[in-house]
């Protein structure tokens, strides 16, 4: 009988404070004290299955009954609460949008009026002392109710618009009053009106609306207060021939030297035609899942409890070989960063591996830490042998592991010799006690050959236990 874990303290408070010992002996019900037999079935509470208190079934249903009852009332309590703190924030929340909603509409108005050259510059001043009073006068926004999620994006959303609508209008109403008051302390010049062509009836005085004073004028003016501040080093080249050079990125040293002499010459003598693209990123990835699989915290994992058996880990290193392929294939067309997705699959602690496989990471016993940052270095590896050297040199560089790593991997150039032999002696074998999946000799072959995780995981441990696979 299934106990929730909701139950176990209704449950507890219904055992007696002290036991007879026909109870202790699991003779008698510890709720009901009727004794046990062929019509009362015991039903054990631990410690152990053998050594403790025991309850029949009716009791233990009764009880767990009571459980769930007090705990859906419990649950619809919480939940009536949570809906009437909701009402109740929301109405705070909404009161506090609109006065930030009003203040931050009056402070466009404010940015625009002080463009109207209509408006005289003393009302523009008002109406900036007016809106930072109105601004200023906004209360703290409400704290929402623990129950509530403490991050309120409409709110941060609203206070963002508003801070930049004040700057918004703190800039033109200063701009607006800096050139009146500049404009004001300036003498009549008639003698400017021939230049400059005023008609006949110019005063002669000569208002200006916009001063371009250089980079430089803002330090030698505060060094008249006694302010010093060390100025900025030359100016950015203007956009338009910025956009004329060349970027100049910053080098890096290469990660491995002459990586392409010596892989080239060392995969050649190891069967692999670096030149051939397709056997390259094959054998690339190959040596990227092998990366993933066989290490030494992999190899913990399956010594534990629970730990994967020869067949889930084929058939997962087939999978990790057609992401891998994907993945570098991305990373040629769109940057190292697609590596990413290999990473996602192979690191995740909850997909089920491939086959069919009922393992997963989280299940796992041992070093599954250890198991994921091996992962997540040499993909790093790949990534920045990409970035520093290019996408073919680490090709070379994943090729070049599975030579040492996955010589007879699926993707292998090997691989078909491989299948050719096991298919041999397979046929040799007695298959009576085989998988049904490999009665079909032909089928087999296919599968092998071209996706041999479709076998299943069961199958290919059978395969690798009769030493058919390595």
């Amino acid at each position: 009988m299934h106990i929730p874990a909701y139950a176990h303290g209704t449950i507890r408070a219904a055992l007696p404070a002290v036991p007879t010992g026909r109870q202790m002996a699991s003779v008698d019900c510890c709720v009901c004290g009727a004794p046990f037999g062929r019509d009362l079935g015991a039903v054990p509470l631990g410690p152990a299955p053998e050594a403790g208190l025991s309850g029949c079934r009716p009791c233990l249903s009764r009880l767990v009954t009571r459980a769930r009852t007090t705990r859906d009332a419990a649950l619809s309590r919480n939940a009536e609460q949570v809906r009437k703190d909701s009402e109740a924030w929301e109405s705070l929340r909404d009161q506090h949008l609109a006065q930030l909603d009003a203040v931050g509409r009056a402070a466009e108005e404010v940015a625009e009026l002080a463009g109207n050259e209509e408006i005289p510059p003393l009302r523009v001043a008002w109406l900036l002392i007016s809106l930072e009073s109105a601004y200023t006068w906004i209360p703290d926004a409400p704290e929402p109710p623990p129950a509530i999620d403490q991050e309120d994006h409409l709110l941060t959303s609203a206070e963002i618009r508003l801070g930049s609508a004040m700057i918004t209008a703190r800039g033109a109403a200063a701009g607006r009053l800096a050139y009146h008051l500049i404009n004001e302390a300036q003498s009549d010049e008639p003698e400017m009106c021939e230049e400059l062509e005023c008609p006949e009836d110019c005063p002669g005085r000569h208002d200006v609306s916009n001063i371009d004073c250089g980079p430089e004028a803002i330090f030698e003016g505060l060094q008249q207060h006694g302010v010093t501040i060390e100025e900025p080093g030359p100016p950015p080249l203007p956009s338009r021939l910025a956009a004329l050079l060349p970027p100049q990125p910053e080098e890096q040293p290469p990660l491995f030297p002459g990586l392409e002499e010596q892989a080239s010459t060392a995969l050649a003598h190891l069967g692999i035609d670096a030149d051939d693209p397709e056997v390259l990123l094959s054998a690339a990835a190959a040596g990227l899942a092998a990366e993933a699989l066989l290490n030494e915290p992999l190899e913990a994992i399956r010594a534990a409890p629970g730990g994967p058996n020869a067949g889930d880990v084929f058939a997962q290193g087939v999978d990790l070989y057609r992401r891998a392929r994907k993945a570098l294939i991305a990373a040629r067309n769109d940057g190292p960063e697609r590596l990413g997705a290999f990473t996602a699959v192979a690191t995740d602690l909850d997909l089920p591996w491939a086959g069919g496989s009922r393992f997963t990471l989280r299940a796992a016993s041992g070093p599954v830490a250890d198991f994921i940052r091996n992962i997540e270095e040499q993909v790093w590896i790949t990534e920045e042998l990409m970035r520093r050297q290019g996408w073919r040199d680490a090709l070379l560089h994943r090729a070049f592991t599975a030579v040492f790593k996955a010589t007879h991997h699926f993707g292998m150039p090997g691989w078909p010799t491989v299948v050719d032999a096991a298919m041999k002696r397979l046929a040799s074998l007695d298959r009576l006690s085989a998988p049904p999946e490999l009665v079909d000799l032909r089928a087999v072959e296919t599968a092998l050959l071209q996706e041999p995780d479709r076998l299943g995981a069961n199958a290919l441990e059978w395969l690798v236990r009769h030493a058919l696979l390595g």
